[in-house]
């Protein structure tokens, strides 16, 4: 083989085994000049998004280029929603649906979503996290997970899985081995997941192996530490974890694909180049880049980094196209999945079925509600982790002013609260003298500004109603207390019949 035949076919290889992003509704020349070079993947975000329709014509436009070509999404439902950035989610996420305990219905909701998404093309989704929440301040999963119990997260994981796929569209576990027991957000630095062997196999794997068995298409490595497996590389980039670990002992034979390669945890320690390279070299297959650098230039330097490494013998040639090979074959496979799916159609309500068997009470719900008066509500609003678009909307005031004319509301943010000391008093509990006063918080128990603030309404309002929309805690204070297990649009809409009309569901 010549230099330059080399050459042109170790880039064909290097652009096989990314799977970028980019900016843009309709697919930009670029897009379309590297499938046609080789590329054989392409992600979608909240920003390439606008309507179903228009996403279909997306991924025709891509497709027209390789009919095969693997059209991903970071869709998880719930709180982390693309393919519904603009409303919220009209499904429950991971951890309302482990509330439930229901694996048809977890099956369910995931085959809807699937049928969605494929509908628009898309045939690969980064879904299910099957992260145990074992630590509840984990910043970054949350009710992103099923639970904290590894039995309940496996059985979830393993219905998502089958359900998602059996509607023609290949899912994604994550992130390999277990992104639940760690303090650090890996968007911004390395979390360590300090655990035995023993702990870790009993702990976080479980749901890894029930989502193998449950046959799921592709593997998502975590940006996390684990020294029990490898003192020195985040798993992302260690081959004890990615190739002797997940390959060897859980026997998965699928794709492995790496997180964001532009994560923090990465990215800072070895570069974007260097991740990558280190990436497929430890054992991925697929290298995820493009949820904030999404240029023609990022993916021009992910592609040169692995043809140079490549060429200098840092990265074995074999390696890469092994990895190639693989992409390959699960771009024919999730291609074949989703011409063998039967077609159906949305079920539109199975999401806000399953946000209302998710709701729970606490306290003397039979004697507050129904509101006898439309109410001030007052949302506590906190940061959200970037896995969580700023643009989703979340929150009770909107679904229950249509439910109670007359309802008023106001959304304080952490720096509005800081900015001046008296904007409880004028914003929160002047405009609801005389009137029900509705408290909606989010995770109230990560967040001491957001307790300090519940604490100060509640004192001053012991009637108050409080919505939990995230992580649920017994010392919530409030008259009645609400749990939705996430603050999709489907909760909000839950909570609110619950205010307006009484309906109580299960008490907690």
């Amino acid at each position: 083989m010549t230099s330059s035949k080399h050459s042109k076919e170790l880039r064909r290889l290097a652009l096989s085994v990314l799977q970028p992003g980019f900016v843009g509704t309709e697919a930009p020349d670029w897009v379309l000049r590297a499938i046609n070079d080789g590329l054989s993947s392409v992600v979608l975000f909240s920003r390439n998004i606008v309507s179903t329709a228009q996403v279909t014509r997306l991924t025709a436009q891509l497709r027209a280029e390789n009919p095969e070509l693997i059209v991903a999404i970071d869709e998880e439902a719930g709180d982390v929603t693309r393919i519904e950035s603009a409303t919220g989610a009209t499904r429950p996420g991971n951890f309302a649906l482990g509330t439930v305990d229901d694996l048809e219905l977890t099956a369910a909701v995931a085959g809807d979503l699937g049928r969605q998404l494929r509908a628009a093309g898309i045939s690969l989704d980064y879904a299910p996290s099957v992260d145990v929440n074992s630590n509840p301040d984990n910043p970054i999963i949350g009710v992103r997970s099923f639970g904290a119990d590894t039995a309940l997260v496996a059985r979830h994981a393993a219905a998502w899985v089958r359900g998602l796929q059996a509607a023609g569209v290949a899912a994604c576990a994550k992130h390999f081995p277990g992104h639940g027991d760690v303090a650090v957000d890996s968007h911004h630095g390395l979390p360590t997941y300090d655990a035995d062997l023993d702990e870790i196999a009993a702990q976080a794997l479980p749901p890894f192996r029930a989502a193998v068995e449950a046959g799921v298409g592709a593997v998502m490595s975590g940006h996390l530490l684990v020294p029990a497996h490898d003192p020195d590389l985040p798993a992302t980039l260690s081959s004890r974890l990615l190739n002797d670990l997940l390959r060897k002992e859980i026997s998965f034979d699928g794709l492995i694909v790496t997180d964001a390669i532009e994560m923090g945890a990465v990215a800072d320690r070895y570069g974007l180049g260097g991740a990558a390279v280190m990436a497929v070299a430890a054992g991925a297959d697929a290298v995820c880049v493009g949820g904030e650098h999404a240029e023609e230039s990022t993916t021009a330097l992910l592609s040169a980094a692995l043809v140079d490494a490549a060429s200098r013998g840092e990265l074995a040639a074999e390696r890469l196209a092994e990895a190639a090979d693989r992409v390959r074959a699960f771009a024919t496979w999730s291609h074949q999945l989703g011409q063998r799916a039967p077609l159906a159609p949305v079920q539109r309500d199975i999401g806000f079925a399953a946000a209302r068997r998710a709701l729970r009470t606490r306290g003397p719900a039979d004697d507050v509600l129904p509101l006898a008066a439309a109410p001030h509500v007052v949302e506590l609003v906190p940061s959200t982790n970037l896995a969580i678009g700023d643009e989703t909307p979340w929150g009770v005031a909107a679904p229950l002013r249509e439910r109670l004319p007359g309802t008023t509301s106001v959304r304080l943010p952490h720096q509005q609260l800081d900015a001046r000391s008296g904007t409880l008093t004028d914003h929160a509990l002047a405009p609801a003298a005389g009137r029900p006063l509705v408290v909606v918080v989010r995770d109230a128990a990560r967040h001491a500004w957001m307790g300090r603030a519940l604490a100060a309404l509640t004192t001053a309002r012991p009637d108050a109603v409080v919505v939990e929309m995230g992580l649920p805690s017994d010392a919530l204070p409030g008259a009645v207390r609400i749990f939705t297990h996430g603050a999709t649009a489907a909760s909000g809409v839950a909570a609110a019949e619950v205010l307006a009309l009484g309906r109580t569901g299960r008490t907690a």
